[in-house]
């Protein structure tokens, strides 16, 4: 491989430079690291390199509790070998730390010595997040302040909220990959996200709520229209709402799920079941069933890496294959599911460029990006007015799922009776309590209002979270289990 050359020069393209110059990675190097990953066999090695700047503010009681600014590198070094994988990671860049880290992830493998295909290839990608002006700004005076405008908006809301926490958070990730198969691809990935929290006391007890957004955006967003302001009184007002709210009813019924963020009901109770890597080892409740009826004619899912600034998107996965958008069910039909490099392999499937890592110390699997479910054709209000007693929830706290039949508990931080197609008292303690791949079959009616959520979601899977997003139109359910202390 020794002399082949990048676009943009021995360094790399533009992005690539940053990390070669930074670190004093060269071509030569990264050629010699999947050479020795390789040395004792295997069918596929790759290098992840990633440096990441943050910063990180929390305000609770209107006083600012942390800040903090920090920098961190790596570069994490995979074999795959049959369905065996072997991974090693270090911190320290220098040529004699990342040659060892390749020998000791090239330990898995058995067999004769593999060669990477000479010269790399740089991966084409699409530009769907502006890259900053400068690497890092550590100085967060301006970030203080937008998380105070948070605090002092909340309380100025009403009396009645006792307590505010906020928080800022930002990072600037460059990363670089290279394959032993000749792939190469660089990307600058801007993250930000303000959250607030709020909690009201009344004469019968206590109440709290939650706002927030981001995205893949610099502060300047926050600055705009997603003002601080904005979430705070959101926080505030499902806050002071809970403290009037009546015991949810419990037992089946209908059911309608605003839009935007109930799509977490989806991306939990329906996205993680249709990943590759659970279907190669028929764990999921969706596996074997490509081309089967799954859910109601109505219903068309998609995972797509491709929306410009959206918290889930990526120019590149992390294993520098391109986003896309992929249809994971469509008119109630499962056509297919989200596949990393190696599940793509196993299977025989195509790479839907969903490989995903939470940093270089992680391995990468098949993770989703913006899931959501399509619009449909009714009007909200119809829908709502078709519903004789039910439930209408409008946001989502936590939840449980069991990705091997598709059973999960979810809790209801925001919704409302309704009554004769009307929507009446908010309630609260309300569950929703199903399967996934059972209520979908329950969907009759599909708003034509898809919602994204603000910016705001994190995916845990196997001890690794990353950003992601979800979304949903308002949707109508003839059934569901409700649970709640109400009649």
């Amino acid at each position: 491989m020794a002399g082949s050359k990048l676009a943009g020069g021995a360094s790399g393209p533009a992005e690539g430079r940053f990390l070669f110059r930074k670190f004093g990675l060269t071509e030569r190097l990264l050629e010699r690291c999947l050479g020795e990953a390789l040395s004792a066999g295997g069918d596929y090695a790759d290098l992840y390199f990633e440096s990441v700047a943050s910063t990180s503010i929390s305000v609770d009681e209107s006083l600012v509790k942390s800040a903090s600014y920090g920098v961190s590198a790596g570069c994490g070094i995979r074999v795959v070998s049959g369905e065996r994988t072997g991974y090693a990671y270090s911190d320290d860049l220098s040529e004699e730390r990342l040659l060892r880290a390749a020998r000791t992830a090239a330990v898995i493998a058995d067999g004769p010595a593999r060669q990477p295909v000479a010269g790399f290839r740089e991966t084409p990608k699409s530009g769907l997040y502006a890259i900053p002006a400068a690497e890092a700004d550590p100085h967060i005076a301006q970030k203080v302040e937008l998380v105070m405008r948070a605090d002092r908006a909340a309380r100025a809301y009403d009396s009645r909220i006792v307590q505010v926490r906020a928080g800022y958070s930002e990072e600037l990730r460059h990363i670089l990959i290279a394959g032993s198969d000749g792939a190469f691809a660089t990307d600058v990935q801007p993250l930000a996200r303000l959250n607030v929290f709020a909690i009201a006391r009344g004469p019968s007890g206590s109440a709290r709520g939650s706002s927030g957004g981001g995205g893949r955006v610099e502060m300047d967003f926050f600055l705009a229209e997603k003002t601080p302001e904005r979430f705070a009184l959101e926080a505030a007002r499902q806050a002071i709402l809970q403290l009037g709210a009546v015991p949810a009813p419990a037992g089946e019924m209908e059911v309608v799920l605003g839009p935007g963020w109930p799509g977490v009901l989806l991306h939990e109770a329906v996205g993680h079941g249709l990943e590759a890597d659970f279907n190669r080892k028929k764990t999921s409740a969706f596996a074997g069933l490509i081309g089967c009826h799954v859910a109601s004619s109505k219903v068309t899912v998609v995972d797509n890496g491709t929306l410009p600034s959206r918290r889930g998107s990526l120019n590149v996965d992390d294993e520098g294959s391109p986003t896309r958008e992929t249809v994971l069910i469509e008119n109630g039909v499962l056509k297919g599911y989200l596949s990393d490099k190696l599940s793509a392999r196993l299977m025989g499937l195509a790479d839907t460029g969903n490989g995903r890592r939470e940093s270089y110390q992680h391995i990468p699997m098949p993770r989703m990006t913006n899931t959501y479910m399509l619009s449909g054709e009714d009007s909200p209000e119809d829908i709502l007015r078709s519903v004789k007693r039910g439930l209408y929830a409008v946001n989502f706290g936590g939840g449980q799922v069991d990705i091997t039949n598709g059973k999960f508990v979810f809790s209801a931080s925001e919704a409302y009776l309704i009554e004769d197609g009307k929507v009446t008292a908010p309630v609260r303690d309300a569950t929703l309590i199903g399967n996934g791949p059972e209520s979908l079959k329950y969907v009759s009616m599909v708003g034509n209002d898809l919602a994204l959520d603000e910016g705001i979601g994190t995916c845990g899977k196997n001890g690794q979270s990353v950003p992601v997003g979800v979304g949903m139109p308002t949707v109508k359910l003839d059934r569901m289990t409700v649970g709640g202390a109400g009649r």
